[in-house]
């Protein structure tokens, strides 16, 4: 067991519960809780928002993916920016507007409020925790890797701390945490990225070159379509990454933590740029790693590549067993570890607040004001955080985590996309269809998990549906069944007040201002 990496993951974990401590002296109201009280600038918002895109998964498995399949390996990070870019376009001066603290708001502004909770609060729960239960996983297997620690320990030790932070912190302790994450992730990655560059000469032909050179296919590790996977897996893992990541619900509730649209903007633009620098940076360390470490590290990288990062931090820092490159390797475990327990967070606060705002105060209590909204909401972030840490202790350190990431992205693009953006742009839109949209991509993407080559015995050869990711049938499933249930509803009434919602989220009047004090 690395004591040096225990020690650096004790230090952040203390620093960390620190600004829990002072965030629940705070959090006195139910804005303070789900929103920070609104009060969180547009740049700041903006590296909370690049923070929770900037997790394990991507800056492990991002750069573990370019060391493993070079050309191909830049897909998902290329593609997962152009959620954001969708994000600024479509969702956040619109979703700061016309929202208070959940996806249901926006869209029971307009539509019959109970039914559409009820549907939109679903998804939310669902795609949290079984992103919440990959997280775990990733988190387990990747703190027993770089520390020895065991796999069970180190997912209750994650777990708790998500739980402190979200239940007395609330949005502004998972903010700040988010916010320190990112710092210290763009300071490790930049750090990484410099020593490649040192390394070889800041010559990018070198580094390419010498990647390649060191690759186990030289002739298609720069080129298109040498891993292997088909055209038809490149497209449905772009849209999982990009129509997914945009329609997630942690990402999106951050728009309701800034005072106004502008901020909101703002945070678009920031988020947007600070992550394309981070995937600029993800590349440099992913094809770093394959050209500077030695042909053996293959093995201890493994399958999945998610080691690459750290044993290159271990290369630039002097190599093993050297002061240096303990140092180094314990800095960046530390900030992968940092980044598990950020994003865990925020997907607990998401869900959290699809129960207590959504479900309990306005399906339940039909809006009752006395309904203790907060206490509800630390209470269901302790049960959801719970049956996730139990889900994942008994799947146990060798589940398909590739399975989980995919079921959770195809169930946001899918389900939550169709209805969020027909709401916000189509008049005729209707509870209806909301709710059809909503079903149907939810099971299209179950049914074609489970036909798909991640689940079915024998693998793609044999699966019934044999793509990648089910976005490829999810997404226009989704649209489609939108379309069918406003066109065979009878509803009234949608139509009159879209126009109000539509003034609301281009100019804000009537929205939720920000808190004056705390």
């Amino acid at each position: 067991m690395n004591a040096t990496r225990l020690i650096a993951f004790a230090l952040l974990v203390g620093v960390t519960l620190g600004i829990t401590v002072w965030a629940s002296r705070r959090t006195r109201s139910a804005t303070d809780f789900f929103a920070a009280g609104r009060g969180i600038s547009g740049p700041q918002n903006g590296l909370a928002i690049a923070g929770d895109l900037m997790s394990a998964a991507t800056f492990l498995g991002f750069t573990g993916l370019m060391y493993l399949s070079g050309f191909d390996g830049w897909i998902m990070p290329s593609v997962t920016l152009v959620a954001f870019v969708l994000i600024l376009l479509l969702f956040a001066e619109r979703m700061r507007n016309a929202g208070s603290f959940t996806v249901a708001d926006v869209l029971s502004f307009r539509l019959r409020d109970r039914p559409v909770r009820a549907a939109t609060a679903a998804s939310t729960v669902l795609v949290a925790v079984i992103y919440l239960v990959a997280q775990l996983v990733g988190a387990g297997v990747l703190i027993r890797a770089l520390t020895g620690l065991d796999f069970v320990p180190a997912v209750i030790v994650t777990g708790l701390a998500m739980l402190a932070y979200v239940v007395f912190g609330g949005m502004l302790a998972t903010t700040w945490v988010q916010i320190i994450k990112a710092v210290l992730l763009l300071v490790a990655g930049a750090a990484l990225t410099i020593g490649v560059l040192v390394h070889t000469g800041f010559d990018l032909g070198v580094l390419f070159a010498t990647a390649a050179a060191h690759s186990p296919s030289p002739e298609t590790y720069l080129a298109p379509g040498g891993s292997g996977r088909t055209f038809l897996d490149t497209v449905s893992v772009a849209l999982a990454f990009a129509i997914g990541t945009a329609a997630l619900p942690h990402i999106l509730i951050r728009f309701f933590t800034v005072p106004d649209a502008r901020q909101a903007r703002s945070s678009a633009g920031w988020a947007t740029a600070l992550i394309g620098v981070f995937f600029v940076m993800t590349a440099f360390i992913g094809f770093g790693a394959r050209a500077l470490l030695p042909a053996e590290a293959d093995q201890a990288v493994g399958r999945s590549g998610n080691l690459a990062a750290p044993l290159l931090a271990e290369f630039l820092g002097g190599g093993v067993g050297t002061l240096g490159g303990d140092l180094f390797v314990a800095f960046v475990s530390a900030v992968a570890f940092a980044t598990i327990l950020a994003v865990v967070s925020g997907l607990v606060l998401s869900a959290s607040g699809a129960v207590a705002h959504d479900l309990w105060v306005n399906v339940i209590r039909r809006g009752d004001p006395g309904a203790k909204e907060t206490t509800v909401a630390r209470v269901a972030a302790a049960a959801i955080g719970a049956v996730a840490i139990v889900i994942t202790l008994v799947m146990g350190p060798n589940f398909n985590v590739a399975f989980l990431v995919g079921l959770a992205l195809s169930v946001a693009a899918g389900a939550n996309f169709p209805a969020l953006l027909l709401a916000l742009t189509w008049r005729r839109f209707t509870t209806a269809g909301a709710i059809a949209g909503i079903t149907a991509g939810l099971v299209t993407s179950i049914l074609c998990i489970v036909l798909g080559p991640a689940v079915w015995p024998g693998g793609a050869a044999s699966a019934p549906y044999p793509v990648e990711y089910p976005t490829l049938l999810a997404i226009p499933v989704g649209f489609l069944a939108c379309w069918i249930g406003t066109v065979l509803s009878r509803e009234r009434g949608a139509s009159r007040s879209f126009a109000e919602l539509e003034v609301r989220s281009q100019t804000g009047i009537g929205s939720e201002p920000a808190a004056t004090s705390h």
